[in-house]
């Protein structure tokens, strides 16, 4: 069973949930959580995970043969992230940073001059601790292609948790709707969409939700730090009644998260009275995939 923890906003509150779920998942099933929110990865630090490299990730790039190149400046036509400059009658400049491996200027080049190599934009970290397989992504600094990023590490994590017999895979998604998002979300079985009660959130939320129903992958709500504006939580109950979409968590806003993040332990294990929340947030969201 593969479950997405998204929002559309950062700060909510999703990693602090993604921890959470995947400790008391733990407790029962072999369990994995993938770290893709590759532009700042930070579940190692909520689990204390001493984590150790597992892979490069590389990306495929063009590598220009001079002595076929007849300067025709095609290559710079097709590349749509204007990482080929050309100025006429002379040989193409390639700026290797912009390039997303797309291989356009590879496949339009008359004269084969365009090979391909490759450069590294990316690590797959892994770790374990609380009974939790952690598998993290992290983007090399400067690079763009995040979305690779976090495909090849739900590629990867494919191996590892079959290896592992894993039987609950958690995706901690990154921020916002586009391209790694996307790749965070396709193929799972159920999204958790984090919110919290300001108008930002709930913009957002309404954005990541379209991606769900796009992709028809069953959803639910989870509203953290609910009590902290009585009035824009209720905008979101009714917005969830609307949309028929369950509220499937209301977490509070009490110093034991603040202490949560400050000494590196899920929540869980701070106050273990959060543990009856985050295993009824685990029975709706089982319920609903069944």
């Amino acid at each position: 069973m593969k479950i997405a923890v998204t929002g559309g906003k950062g700060g909510t509150g999703k990693s602090m949930v993604a921890t959470s779920l995947a400790v008391e998942f733990a407790k029962n099933k072999k369990t994995a959580l993938l770290d893709v929110d590759v532009e700042c990865p930070n579940d190692h630090l909520l689990l204390s995970v001493k984590k150790k490299q597992y892979s490069k990730i590389y990306q495929p790039i063009p590598k220009w043969n001079f002595k076929k190149c007849t300067k025709c400046g095609k290559c710079a036509a097709v590349c749509k992230q204007n990482a080929i400059v050309f100025v006429k009658n002379k040989y193409p400049a390639f700026i290797k940073d912009v390039c997303i491996g797309c291989k356009a200027c590879i496949v339009t080049c008359p004269t084969k001059a365009i090979s391909e190599t490759k450069k590294e934009i990316g690590t797959i970290y892994t770790g374990k601790n609380y009974g939790v397989d952690l598998v993290t992504g992290e983007l090399k600094l400067g690079e763009l292609a995040s979305g690779e990023v976090v495909a090849e590490v739900r590629k990867y994590s494919e191996k590892i948790t079959r290896k592992l017999k894993t039987e609950i895979i958690l995706i901690d998604s990154s921020a916002g709707i586009g391209c790694p998002v996307i790749a965070s979300l396709v193929g799972t079985d159920y999204i958790v969409a984090v919110t919290e009660p300001t108008p930002s959130a709930l913009h957002d939320l309404r954005r990541v939700l379209y991606l769900a129903n796009h992709f028809q992958i069953p959803h639910g709500i989870i509203i953290n730090k609910y009590d902290l504006a009585e009035k824009f939580y209720l905008k979101i109950e009714q917005f969830a009644r609307e949309n028929k979409i369950k509220i499937i968590g209301k977490i509070p806003y009490k110093k034991d998260f603040v202490n949560s993040t400050i000494k590196m332990k899920p929540v869980t294990k701070i106050n273990k009275n959060y543990q009856k929340l985050f295993q009824s947030i685990i029975n709706q969201i089982n319920l609903a995939i069944k």
